[in-house]
């Protein structure tokens, strides 16, 4: 909620706070995530009756249960050996198995995979599943890389983390740098080892094995699910020829993009590290299509396509850097951080309406800020990009089962938790004066985990 507290006094508040931050000032993404987690839940640590319950639940919270560190040796074409640095943060099973995605690229480090798999505690909360929190990954990069190497790092990796894994303890899925390949052959050197088939150890795995339909595109369309809702309740607006601002060109995006153009509404950028396609009267399914191609079949540049497509390649930009460029609606769906208070400002003096997060913390601490004195419609990742846990977690329910249900029944599961998470935020913004649906997600998650973790008598 909009707290009427000065700076001073919430910072007095958050004062339980200091030890997390004396502990882990070499973690500055995780503790970003903990303040922004913290500031949303003031009025809850200040409560007379149960404020003081509240701050060591949160402060459970911030201690990952056990965390996983492992070397990763691998040859490459060349047959040198490799050596590349893994991780897995068991975070929080007060809800089910640690649940979260692996994450192959060169600026991953402990400290970011804290980062996420304290986002995803809350985001796995929200979906009603009996799922906790995790999130793991390695410092390699799978760019320039042989299918070959590749595969071979893939099998190493598993070699180690099999030993961790099971439906009913740690389950995890694919992230930055993970996709349908990477899983495949994690899968692969999975069943090797443990001649166990069937097993829903790994989501997102190819409906050839045990896969869910819908599962690759699942988290860009319950983003686009979450803004149509936000849109129609909140603004009294339709999605259908709203401007929208989509960055990345990875799975998210790619079916963001999908998704929006499905609700005729047009879709202004794509992006990737080195520059951003901009499509003034919006993107079209040819476009699509050849974005779709570059990415997952060539694994090219958007430069390299930029005379096939109706868009104009700007070199060295973001959809956030732009000052020429209005949008009604921004996507972020790259990384963490991408939009800074510089882009925040950007976009307010261009008019935006509404920023729905499809990567994890793509929005920086200023930049909230910088959104919400301006009465931008905000929703956080943990709510918006959560329909990718959710279909993860309905793969799983499939594999226990040894079934494989239509395409249109898991769409149908995808909207009905999209709008239930939806539901619960509104619910905390209207029984908290002041309150604003992004701090109605973090309440809702908060209060959930917390609740579980007093019952089971792990806080009192």
């Amino acid at each position: 909620m909009e707290t009427k507290d000065t700076h001073e006094e919430q910072r007095k508040t958050l004062d339980f706070l200091d030890d997390v931050r004396r502990k882990y000032p070499h973690q500055p993404t995780f503790l970003q995530a903990v303040e922004e987690m913290a500031v949303s839940l003031v009025d809850l640590f200040k409560d007379p009756e149960n404020g003081e319950f509240y701050k060591q639940a949160f402060l459970m919270m911030t201690e990952p249960e056990r965390v996983i560190s492992f070397r990763v040796p691998w040859m490459d074409d060349s047959g040198n050996i490799r050596i590349n640095r893994g991780w897995r943060v068991e975070f929080n099973s007060v809800l089910g198995p640690y649940k979260g995605g692996l994450r192959f690229h060169p600026t991953v480090d402990e400290g970011v995979l804290k980062f996420l798999g304290f986002e995803q505690i809350f985001k796995n909360a929200l979906t009603g599943l009996p799922l906790g929190g995790g999130k793991g990954g390695s410092d390699f990069d799978p760019k320039g890389k042989s299918d070959a190497e590749v595969r071979r790092f893939c099998e190493s990796f598993m070699t180690e983390l099999f030993r961790y894994l099971h439906p009913s303890t740690d389950v995890p899925a694919g992230d930055i740098g993970v996709g349908g390949r990477e899983i495949g052959y994690l899968y692969g050197q999975y069943k090797r080892l443990t001649n166990k088939h069937g097993e829903g150890v790994l989501t997102g795995k190819s409906l050839l094995f045990g896969g869910s339909p819908l599962r690759p595109e699942a988290t860009g369309y319950g983003l686009v699910y979450m803004a149509k809702l936000a849109v129609d309740r909140k603004l009294k607006r339709s999605l259908e020829g709203m401007r929208c601002a989509v960055s990345g060109s990875g799975n998210v995006a790619q079916y963001a993009a999908q998704k929006l153009l499905h609700f005729k509404a047009k879709v202004v950028t794509m992006s990737d590290s080195s520059g951003v396609l901009v499509f003034e009267d919006g993107m079209t399914e040819d476009d699509w299509n050849v974005i779709m191609d570059c990415k997952n079949t060539k694994r090219g540049r958007l430069s390299s396509i930029q005379d096939q497509v109706s868009g104009r390649y700007y070199a060295d930009k973001s959809p956030w850097t732009l000052s020429n460029v209005k949008y009604d609606l921004a996507l972020p769906c790259a990384t963490q951080n991408e939009i800074d208070k510089d882009g925040a400002e950007l976009l307010v003096r261009n008019g935006v309406l509404g920023v729905f997060e499809g990567a994890n913390l793509p929005t920086d601490l200023a930049a909230q800020e910088h959104l919400r004195s301006h009465n931008v419609l905000y929703i956080p990742g943990k709510a918006s990009n959560a329909g990718g846990v959710g279909v993860s977690g309905l793969e799983m329910s499939q594999n226990a089962q040894r079934l494989t249900w239509k395409a249109e029944e898991v769409d149908q599961k995808l909207q009905e938790m999209m709008e239930n998470i939806y539901n619960l935020m509104a619910k905390q913004e209207e029984n908290t004066p002041g309150a604003t649906l992004e701090q109605g997600a973090n309440r809702a998650g908060f209060i959930k985990v917390a609740t579980a973790m007093k019952e089971l008598g792990w806080v009192y």
